[in-house]
């Protein structure tokens, strides 16, 4: 029945300066703006993310454990480059490396709005 996940959606103040930070920083390509304003944006492997305006509601404080959704986990090939990558482009971690869970490697940094991101490199299978 379900075959995957099509899209994870992100409220955010600006929506077109929050696309920006995304195409540049992530490398993440536009694919459709709605006049709500909405960007439906893609990544290099074909998954999705649209971004929303926030309607205003104020930011809870969150941790990895606050319930409800955490964080976005972007799946790397090479970590070490895309590390280097990401920091040339003005990214700056939450803190180190750690093993992720299940294997292999992870490292978080946040968004020009707070939200919480991460990239992980899964050993080959």
């Amino acid at each position: 029945m379900i075959t995957g996940i099509d899209h994870p959606a992100i409220a955010v103040a600006n929506v077109d300066a929050f696309a920006d930070w995304c195409c540049t920083t992530l490398d993440y390509q536009r694919v459709h703006r709605h006049d709500k304003p909405v960007w439906i944006l893609r990544a290099t492997d074909g998954s999705l993310l649209e971004v929303v305006p926030e309607d205003g509601t104020p930011r809870p404080r969150r941790t990895t454990w606050t319930p409800g959704w955490s964080h976005l986990a972007l799946r790397v090939a090479d970590f070490d480059a895309a590390v280097a990558r990401l920091e040339e482009r003005g990214v700056v971690f939450d803190g180190p490396e750690v093993e992720a869970m299940g294997g292999g490697r992870v490292r978080s940094f946040s968004d020009p709005e707070g939200n919480m991101w991460q990239i992980v490199q899964r050993p080959s299978a």
